[in-house]
């Protein structure tokens, strides 16, 4: 490379077009529409009329259709001259005005013009600069490109330079001004590492504390831009162990442990051992649904009685269904659920969702089904898409008794030779505890979904491993733990019932390289091609497996009082990690 560059010692000509432009050219501000004549007025006037009117007029009839299931393929003379003329309008609107677009796109305006795009007190800056002339070269942002931008007169000296720096200095001081919102960096630099390290070092001006311990280089924030974080400053490491092999349903599982919690994976991996060592365990799925509830009112009880009925009769089920799953090819409604309060109802529709967790497909759907019912109920007013009678990220009696996302069962039969001799402890010791505690003990704490160990513990860990939705650990951690002595009181039966494990394969962060390699290792990465939603399913049978181990080892350490000795030894340490590097 330095040879080359030292083969080319005379200074690099700019090209012979090269003109310079003031800052209104290159931000615009200069409309082109100023210069136009009267006529290209008129006829720009006239297709952006014509476009609206057509969009009106095929939006408006393909609602009527879907309202009375007509198939939008089948279609009458006038809503052909409508498609044509929305096509013609189409094309001329966007050579007219498409172009210019692009070219902003691609040709970006120097960071010195960024502060005239939000607050009208930067366009009294814009106009100091008028007898400002700027070379093209150095009004157009060519900083998308990863290679670094040089110089002709660092090319002659040898010493390539970056230009960036002294750029992003200027992205920086506007966003401590207040002039550049720092949401928008993504969108305007078209590079999500480079907005994130300039957001990261804007922040640090702002707030005056240091970020040096959280990391910036090594991830990709190309795979979370509109969809997993917005307005990223860095990523927090979580470490990720490995408890196992857990032997479910006759297949041995890795299972990976995202937590900074000491003990937890141990623990949980001497459950894996104690349930293998047993012949395994055997989880079981009841139910798969995920749920949406909004909520509606009408001027009148008997109002919200009619369409309760409505809803409610089988009868009208199958066209709802229909309705709803236009959504999405793997949206099946399954069956809607009505509860009143005055005039207010609130509708739980529960779906099938494939892979996918399914909340975002569920909300598709339901909104589907609120528009086609408003035909026959216009004096329905739609308060939101969510009542919280779905429930989601809440502990909630609804989804304990009725359930949500995946109902799984597991259970396993342990030796009683190994409670002794892997667990330290006794069945009967187990027995007791567990009657006490999860059972007793939840009961009069008055509990609602809880009455386990710590089946949130290894829920959680296995969320953030496998790219789930973390907040959903709340109703998806409601468990209940039974024990009892089988076999003449020599062995240990133990079971779990989880009623709403909420999980997907597809989608969120399971998209993401770390999170989708954990998925990887479990077997269950994206879409199942055999039989869609059976990824997910599993998925939740090893989370209900998981949980299953860590509440057998857990309860094993308090019945033979080692909790306190087994955390003051992996749970502590004298180390003062702030200080390293």
């Amino acid at each position: 490379m330095e040879a080359r560059w030292r083969s080319s010692a005379k200074p690099v000509q700019a090209p012979k077009t090269t003109k310079t432009v003031s800052f209104e050219e290159v931000s615009g501000e200069a409309s082109s529409s100023e210069a136009l004549p009267l006529s290209l007025h008129l006829t720009n006037a006239v297709f952006f009329s014509l476009f609206f009117s057509v969009v009106y007029f095929l939006l408006s009839r393909w609602r009527e259709k879907i309202r009375t299931s007509t198939p939008l393929h089948l279609v009458n003379l006038s809503e052909i001259v409508a498609i044509f003329a929305f096509i013609a309008s189409f094309v001329y609107l966007l050579g007219f005005f498409g172009i210019d677009f692009v070219h902003s796109l691609i040709l970006r305006p120097s960071t010195d013009l960024w502060n005239s795009e939000d607050e009208e007190e930067n366009e009294a800056l814009l106009r100091k600069e008028d007898a400002r002339k700027i070379p093209c070269d150095q009004a157009l942002d060519c900083s998308v490109t990863s290679a670094p931008i040089i110089s002709a007169q660092k090319v002659v000296d040898e010493k390539p330079v970056k230009l960036t720096t002294e750029e992003d200095e200027e992205i920086i001081k506007a966003i401590v001004a207040g002039t550049t919102p720092s949401y928008s960096l993504e969108s305007k630099l078209g590079d999500c590492k480079r907005a994130a390290s300039i957001r990261r070092e804007a922040l640090g001006r702002i707030t005056g504390k240091s970020l040096s311990g959280l990391p910036l280089d090594g991830f990709d924030y190309e795979s979370i831009l509109g969809q997993c974080c917005e307005m990223p400053i860095g990523y927090v490491q979580i470490p990720v162990g490995i408890a196992g092999p857990l032997l479910l349903n006759g297949k041995e599982y890795s299972v990976p442990m995202a937590t900074t919690e000491g003990c937890l994976v141990a623990s949980t991996n001497r459950g894996c051992k104690a349930i293998h060592l047993s012949g395994g365990a055997s989880s079981f799925l009841l139910k798969d649904g995920m749920t949406r509830a909004p909520v509606v009112r009408f001027g009148t009880a008997k109002r919200a009685v009619d369409l309760k009925f409505y809803l409610e009769d089988p009868e009208n089920f199958e066209t709802l269904a229909v309705v709803f799953n236009r959504s999405s090819r793997f949206a099946r409604l399954q069956g809607i659920k009505c509860v009143i309060a005055g005039k207010n109802l609130y509708l739980r529709f529960t779906c099938s969702t494939g892979d996918a967790m399914g909340m975002n497909m569920v909300s598709k759907g339901v909104q589907n089904v609120l528009d086609f019912l408003q035909t026959d109920f216009p004096d329905m007013d739609v308060i939101g898409i969510s009542g919280n009678l779905c429930s989601d990220k809440k502990p909630a009696a609804v989804n304990w008794i009725e359930g949500r996302g995946k109902s799984v069962v597991c259970e396993a039969i342990i030796n009683g030779d190994v409670v002794r001799k892997v667990l330290k402890t006794s069945v009967e010791s187990l027995v007791e505890l567990n009657m006490l505690k999860n059972l007793t003990g939840s009961a009069m704490a008055g509990a609602l979904g809880g009455f386990n160990a710590h089946a949130s513990n290894i829920v959680s860990a296995v969320y953030i491993a496998t790219g789930q939705d973390p907040a959903q650990n709340i109703e998806s951690s409601h468990c209940i733990t039974m024990m009892e002595a089988v076999n003449e009181g020599n062995d240990l039966h133990i079971s779990v019932t989880m009623p709403s494990i909420e999980v997907g394969t597809v989608g969120g962060g399971t998209q993401l390289a770390s999170q989708s390699a954990c998925l990887n290792l479990l077997g269950v990465k994206g879409a199942s091609q055999e039989s869609p939603g059976a990824n997910s399913r599993r998925l939740a049978t090893i989370v209900a497996g998981a949980a299953l181990a860590g509440e057998l080892s857990l309860m094993s350490a308090l019945a033979a009082g080692q909790l306190v000795k087994s955390h003051m030894k992996y749970n502590r340490s004298s180390k003062d990690v702030s200080k390293t590097s």
